[in-house]
């Protein structure tokens, strides 16, 4: 005779953040002692030493005090742009859990989706908007 398992069903809260050419899936787990996991490593050890990337990335839970397990899978872009990308989904998600903070979000800017993109390369020139060399002769 099989026995069903009851498996209790984990909270959990979603956000997709984009910046450039940059996405960020993220996952709010309450309850969480505040550890922060990206592509999983660690946020110490996904961007090293570059303390004003972890600040970008950190910026929704400082303004909100708010300790959540922060699970990330980011891919394209740059360090920049990854951390911009996250902020946005970890903004997205806590406003899911936390309606009652989205004029706070809303306010410092973090819900924004930042469009500014690599404009593309136009036909007969070199780059996008860099044109060959011009010789009178």
């Amino acid at each position: 005779m099989a026995t069903k398992k009851t498996a209790k069903k984990k909270v959990q809260f979603w956000g997709t953040g984009r910046r450039k050419h940059a996405v960020a899936r993220v996952r709010l787990i309450p309850e969480g002692e505040g550890n922060i996991i990206i592509n999983k490593k660690t946020i110490d050890e996904y961007f090293g030493g570059l303390e004003i990337v972890k600040s970008i990335v950190r910026q929704p839970l400082a303004l909100t005090d708010a300790t959540y397990d922060v699970y990330v899978n980011v891919n394209g872009g740059g360090y920049n742009g990854q951390a911009g990308a996250i902020r946005h989904g970890i903004s997205r998600a806590l406003v899911l859990a936390q309606p009652e903070c989205k004029p706070a979000i809303k306010a410092a800017g973090f819900l924004t989706r930042d469009p500014r993109m690599k404009e593309r390369k136009k036909y007969g020139l070199k780059k996008a908007r860099r044109a060959p060399q011009f010789s009178k002769r």
